[in-house]
This record gives structure tokens, C-alpha cells and sequence, in this order.
């Protein structure tokens, strides 16, 4: 990142695969130092894929090294109601909630994902105190060049930031401190 902070990126699959490799080579606590040296994780895809047997306990153990150490986002396209679907087991998925909700700040997203990867284009904070208010469209034709710059530069638009601003955003909420 621009701050010189370090981060990694993987999907849940991923990391649970990692884990649980590390746990049969007998190396699960040197895979967990390894993911716990980065200042912030980022963790995509929570719910999209099952979750094997066991592997909620081993990403509990992960987030339970992180606690207090390091900052986390997560991505998921379920509520926590369903997590102990997810994770195959609703004492696991409590204790993990538990952890994660600690010191927390948590936002939904009404953006739909792109047809190009799981991850939206943009997102809208939807615990915002006030709604953003809608606007009429124009019954002029479009196809000018003005008319493409006022909508590139409209208000509505600087409301939804990309990926990259959430991320910014999330991230000065971390180092502030």
C-alpha cells in the first residue's frame, strides 16, 4: 500500500486450503505467523464456496492470532445468521462472529457484482444516517460529450467509491489510531 503497510489478499478457500496443508505437514503454526506479519488481511469470498470439515476451526485460529494484532477485512455474500451454515458448525461460527464483531466496524454493500469477478466495480456504505437522494433523468438525448462529463462528475457517483477508496478508507480507520 501507499503507507508502506503490508497486505495480503485471498479468497477463504484459499487460505483454508493453505491451513489445512500446513496442518498435515505439521507446520500449522509457522502458516498462521505467515498470515498474521501483514498489517491488514483482506479475505474474499466468505459463503461462496463450503467450507471443508475443520476448516472453520482453523480459520478461527487464524482470526484468534490476528485478534487485537492485526486488521481484517472480509467479504461475503451471506449474513452472519447463515455463517454456521457456512462453516459447517454454529459453535465455530459464533466464536469466530464473536472475535471478528469485537472492535468492529461492519458495512453492507446493495452493489452487484460484474460479470468479470466476484468483486463489484463500486459500493455504497448503506449505514449511512441519510439515504442519497434520487435524482430525475433528463428526457434530453444523451450522446454529448457535456452530458457524459456531468454524469462522470455527478454527486451521485462520488457517493459510490470503488474498491480501491473503500479500501482507503477502511485502512485510515486502522492506522489512525
Amino acid at each position: 500500500m501507499k503507507a508502506g503497510k503490508s497486505v495480503y489478499f485471498c479468497t477463504l478457500a484459499e487460505l483454508i486450503a493453505a491451513l489445512a496443508r500446513a496442518e498435515r505437514e505439521g507446520r500449522l503454526q509457522e502458516r498462521i505467523r505467515f498470515f498474521c506479519r501483514p498489517a491488514l488481511l483482506v479475505v474474499d469470498e466468505i459463503g461462496y464456496l463450503p467450507v471443508v470439515p475443520g476448516g472453520g476451526n482453523l480459520f478461527f485460529q487464524l482470526v484468534n492470532a490476528r485478534y487485537e494484532r492485526g486488521a481484517m477485512i472480509l467479504t461475503s455474500n451471506r449474513g452472519f445468521a447463515e455463517w454456521g451454515e457456512v462453516f459447517g458448525d454454529p459453535v465455530v461460527a459464533t466464536a469466530l462472529l464473536d472475535r471478528l464483531l469485537h472492535h468492529t466496524s461492519s458495512s453492507r454493500s446493495k452493489a452487484r457484482a460484474t460479470g468479470s469477478g466476484s468483486t463489484p466495480n463500486s459500493c455504497r456504505n448503506t449505514c449511512d444516517p441519510k439515504p442519497p437522494s434520487r435524482r430525475r433523468r433528463s428526457t434530453r438525448r444523451r450522446g454529448r460529450a457535456e452530458d457524459h462529463r456531468k454524469i462522470r462528475n455527478s454527486p451521485r457517483r462520488a457517493e459510490r467509491p470503488n474498491w480501491g477508496s473503500l479500501l482507503r478508507h477502511f485502512w485510515g480507520k486502522f492506522t489512525r489510531h
